[in-house]
């Protein structure tokens, strides 16, 4: 999928969305509500925006530093920006990567390593986040009862979540089972005229370079970047604290009591079924998923703009970042470029 193309996707499917879920619950009362808002509660919710923000930056630095490499705070800043709007523009959030590691690349980290770190970070966000998700259902088992398709799309995330771990436990404990599944892929999509036959062999030693230095540096993070990485699993952890008091800290705001844990464990089960939504940035699903998950926390009537409120604070801000630091880094032609097939060609040719 193009820029343009997840670009306009994702804009269409969460306007339309919002739409439908504003109609289908705003009421008088929602307008007096919000009308009545506390202020300075709603510029607590800007300041746990730009906290995580920083510490989610803090977590990129010091993965990276775990690994060996330096990069500044300022990038760690930019690429995570750049991240959100990758992911807003591509299928099952798929196209935060590609920046991150081109950008890495570009400050001489080479990209197996590069793949690792970005990989790295994403898995430590899953990690807690599978760590909090039974917990939730334990607790507050309501929050999938009665909602058939929530529960359908959580079923399909566990498995998809079991299959990946299973994927990257295997490339660690057993590299050469992965390069033969990377061979037989490749071949296969020569056959179906994805590569051309005289490519074949530079694809395959490519990917099997690149699984090496990816295993070489995810065993780095573990033994001596251990301490640094640590700090940075830390960081994570208080990034996702501070994202998670958004939703408590909008719904004090109108007035309405909320309980903090039962606010933080709804949005811990919905952020793990967000991350693989098969839309742009998981548009449409986060806004009606939201609302839904959201009802059993306040009155529906408030539902809808407190699932939107949410997902402007926690997304859309950050995407708007993204997308004003990818115009003026790369320009859309370079940013279509890093999305296509060829990306890891024209990173090669950049050395």
């Amino acid at each position: 999928m193009s820029v343009r193309r997840g670009l306009a996707a994702f804009i269409a499917l969460s306007f339309g969305v919002s739409s439908i879920v504003l109609v289908a619950s705003f009421d008088r009362s929602t307008f007096q509500l919000i009308s009545h808002a506390h202020k300075t509660r709603l510029v607590c919710v800007i300041l746990l925006v730009i906290m995580a923000w920083a510490f989610d930056a803090l977590k990129l630095f010091f993965v990276v530093r775990a690994a060996g490499e330096k990069i500044s705070y300022k990038l760690a800043v930019l690429l995570n920006w750049l991240r959100y709007f990758g992911c807003a523009i591509t299928p099952m959030q798929s196209g935060g990567g590609p920046f991150q590691v081109y950008f890495l690349f570009r400050n001489r980290i080479p990209i197996g390593k590069g793949v690792a770190i970005t990989l790295t970070s994403t898995l430590m966000t899953l990690f807690q986040l599978g760590l909090i998700v039974p917990v939730a259902l334990f607790l507050q088992p309501e929050l999938l009862q009665g909602r058939k398709l929530l529960q359908g799309v959580f079923s399909y995330v566990l498995v998809f979540v079991l299959v990946s771990w299973s994927i990257v436990v295997i490339s660690l404990l057993r590299p050469r089972v992965i390069k033969k599944w990377a061979g037989g892929i490749t071949l296969l999509l020569k056959r179906w005229g994805f590569f051309k036959p005289v490519k074949v062999l530079r694809v395959v030693r490519r990917i099997n370079r690149e699984i090496d230095t990816y295993n070489k540096n995810f065993r780095v993070f573990f033994s001596s970047g251990m301490p640094l990485f640590a700090v940075g699993f830390l960081f994570s952890c208080l990034q996702m604290l501070a994202m998670f008091s958004i939703l408590p800290c909008l719904i004090w705001s109108v007035g309405l009591e909320v309980s903090f844990i039962e606010a933080f464990l709804a949005q811990a089960l919905f952020l793990f079924i967000l991350y693989f939504v098969p839309t742009p940035g998981a548009s449409g699903v986060a806004e009606g998923g939201g609302a839904a998950i959201f009802s059993f926390l306040v009155p529906w009537n408030v539902a809808g703009v407190m699932a939107i409120t949410w997902r402007f604070f926690t997304e859309y801000l950050s995407i708007a970042m993204g997308a004003a630091v990818a115009v003026k880094m790369l320009g859309w032609g370079m940013a279509e470029e890093l999305l296509s097939t060829d990306s890891e060609e024209m990173l090669e040719k950049k050395k």
